[in-house]
């Protein structure tokens, strides 16, 4: 008998820890948003603005740079799957 080495062509897992990681920043967002009852008031002000606003304005800034750094880790995650370090 002969010693048949056998290839085969293993795939990445489809759900690994950088890809829980990137959904659970884009996830992130929504829920704060959808989650009104916690930010459903005036008070505490800053420099006069109530509550509900600067807390919506201020996750406009969070979601973005959530957003960017979902982006990049998928990025990273594209090239580690296809086994080069092409950008």
């Amino acid at each position: 008998m002969s010693d048949v080495t056998e290839v085969t062509d293993e795939k990445p897992p489809v759900i690994t820890p950088l890809r829980v990681v990137v959904a659970l920043c884009l996830i992130a967002p929504f829920v704060a948003m959808l989650w009104v009852g916690s930010y459903a008031k005036t008070e505490p002000t800053f420099i006069g603005i109530p509550f509900f606003y600067w807390y919506q304005m201020l996750w406009v800034l969070i979601s973005t740079a959530l957003t960017v750094i979902a982006y990049k880790l998928w990025q990273r995650d594209q090239r580690a799957r296809k086994g080069g370090a092409s950008k």
